[in-house]
């Protein structure tokens, strides 16, 4: 019997995240923003509290809208600090309207934040072949790479190792273990 990435544990929304999401490459610019803003969001912490207020972001965040978080204000900044359906940290929240504004103007740039991003991997999934989740690095060239040119544009909170998470998640390098039933899915999906 072939075994799952054992990061997810038992929890049901982590499982349904990792059958579900993590790992699909992702070109849709709308979910490419979500996940900028929960990654950065979790430096720091677990995954599993920025999944269980992923909600809260949504509802908060505009529904991961980039031009309307682009144009959050002081007020709406402190309306967010004062909402514990997200992570309630100032810097955290900056970044995320900060962020949002880099976004529109990679978008401008390049027609799409897609493929700005899946240019670093000359529009395909990296497959890896990871036999235990002890091979599965933090960071690699790419993410270091990616990240010191999206800090030249301006982006915070998205270092090396968070950036490794977000090619990871939205499906630029498959790193589900070759023993787990989505990394061929992923694969497939390439």
């Amino acid at each position: 019997m072939s075994e799952v990435c054992d990061w997810c544990g038992s929890d049901e929304q982590y499982r349904r995240y990792h059958d579900d999401e993590w790992g699909r490459p992702c070109r849709d610019d709308h979910k490419l923003f979500e996940f900028l803003i929960l990654e950065s969001a979790q430096a720091g912490l677990n995954w599993l509290t920025i999944l269980r207020k992923r909600e809260g972001y949504r509802r908060l965040f505009a529904n991961f809208s980039a031009p309307h978080v682009a144009a959050f204000t002081q007020a709406d900044i402190e309306r967010l600090m004062a909402d514990p359906s997200i992570v309630r940290n100032r810097m955290k929240i900056e970044s995320a309207i900060n962020n949002a504004q880099r976004f529109l103007e990679v978008q401008q740039e390049y027609g799409s934040f897609a493929h700005y991003l899946w240019g670093f991997v000359e529009h395909r999934p990296i497959q890896n072949q990871w036999q235990s989740l002890a091979d599965v690095p933090a960071t690699t060239p790419l993410s270091d790479n990616i990240s010191k040119d999206m800090k030249k544009r301006g982006f915070r909170f998205f270092g090396s190792t968070i950036c490794y998470a977000y090619l990871q998640a939205m499906g630029l390098v498959n790193d589900h273990i070759v023993s787990c039933p989505a990394h061929q899915q992923c694969a497939a999906l390439a």
